[in-house]
């Protein structure tokens, strides 16, 4: 969907080339350019960043002793996912974190006065364990739902308050107030971690949201489909439920097609689902795709059904892709959008319910164009990059000291 008044992507305030700058290296333990939420949120900072001339180093695990890392990552699904799924998940965070460390050592040596921006607890110890001083800072992106160990715990690799599960609690105990500064992609977040963490509030922090670039201006896509969805296929994103809806939709006459973008290990019982459905036509799995965002304008509405989210950054590219928004009122989703205005929010616990939602949005064209349209504006107004990119910018460097005032003020 294309408006009238679509500008191409937006360019940084020139005045943002001439503020103080430090080198920035953004530390995770991922790959950095997988298709998480986060690996998202490290491509659209570097993004930013670039374009206003600030420098920054991706540091991952791959950044050091890759010839080894094969082997030692690897021999986790090939013999310790079968024998136990919670020593697969200690597996993967202790040698990602070794090696992240042995790569994050190795890079802060050189880099002098530096910012580390780490995107999980994990990231963050190994920061703070080979910075060379306080003249190198550490802050810590919180994308957590409430824990990393709730977030083991829901896909189902480890037991809630086991053994995996207190020791990564730990970890977070130990380390989030040691670090420099919090950046909390939304309020609901904070709140989550403070909740069970009250000695984060004393930790300097801000809440700046997650952004995406807009779309240059181009003409209007060819339509793809009616309904889309992306973010990986495990138990949490809740795409079963979607499914539930199609079929009931289908019981009232109508007859959506979905596609799913992303991949992830509960992809063969959402087939054998869509069979039972007889949803065969109507159901496709794109699999995981690093261009998703340039079908979104070829789909009439997107929809989503994940029943933990902190702020999904695949609701904030539907909005800057014009798309209306469905989905669930849970986490930080309230941040993003209103019900009635740029989403409808439909209830995750009734499918029949949430499929007349669906129906009463699409059935009617005027009101499905005054959502996208309302979509499309919030984003531009609080999710761009050019808009939100300059606060991340500053509070990493040090420079947004009157936002953190006025934060502590609301303590």
């Amino acid at each position: 969907m294309r408006y009238d008044d679509d500008v191409p992507s937006h360019s940084p305030d020139r005045r943002l080339l001439d503020e103080p700058s430090l080198p920035l290296a953004i530390a995770t333990i991922l790959r950095g350019d997988g298709i998480t939420g986060v690996d998202t949120h490290v491509r659209q900072v570097r993004r930013f960043l670039e374009d206003c001339g600030q420098a920054s180093t991706l540091v991952t695990p791959f950044s050091w002793g890759r010839l080894l890392a094969y082997p030692v990552f690897g021999l986790r699904p090939l013999v310790l996912e079968r024998i136990s799924k919670p020593a697969s998940v200690a597996w993967y965070l202790y040698w990602h974190e070794v090696f992240l460390r042995n790569a994050l050592r190795r890079h802060l040596a050189e880099a002098g006065d530096c910012v580390v921006y780490a995107q999980d607890p994990f990231a963050a110890r190994a920061a703070l364990r080979t910075r060379r001083g306080p003249h190198q800072r550490v802050v810590m992106a919180v994308h957590l739902r409430i824990s990393m160990a709730d977030e083991w715990a829901d896909k189902k690799r480890i037991s809630s308050g086991g053994t995996v599960f207190r020791a990564i609690r730990q970890v977070e105990r130990t380390v989030i107030p040691q670090v420099d500064g919090l950046v909390f992609v939304s309020k609901w977040g904070r709140d989550a971690l403070v909740s069970w963490l009250p000695e984060a509030a004393a930790v300097p922090y801000a809440v700046i949201g997650n952004f995406v670039t807009p779309w240059p201006a181009k003409p209007d896509r060819e339509p793809i489909g009616d309904l889309v969805t992306i973010g990986n296929l495990d138990l949490v994103k809740n795409h079963r439920f979607l499914l539930d809806v199609l079929a009931e939709a289908g019981r009232a006459g109508r007859s959506y097609s979905l596609d799913i973008f992303g991949d992830g290990p509960c992809r063969r019982d959402l087939v054998r689902q869509v069979g039972s459905l007889g949803l065969e036509g109507q159901v496709r799995f794109r699999g995981f795709r690093p261009d998703v965002r340039d079908y979104l304008p070829g789909y009439q509405v997107y929809v989503h059904a994940s029943y933990s989210e902190s702020l999904p950054l695949a609701i904030i590219e539907a909005m800057a892709a014009g798309l209306p928004i469905v989905t669930g009122d849970t986490g930080g989703i309230g941040e993003l959008c209103d019900d009635g205005v740029e989403a409808r929010f439909w209830p995750l616990n009734d499918p029949a319910q949430a499929a007349d939602r669906l129906i009463g949005l699409l059935d009617n064209e005027s009101a499905r164009l005054k959502t996208a349209r309302a979509a499309h504006e919030r984003f531009r107004r609080e999710h761009d990059a050019a808009v939100v990119g300059p606060e991340l910018r500053s509070f990493l460097l040090g420079t947004g000291e009157p936002r953190q005032r006025e934060q502590e003020s609301m303590r």
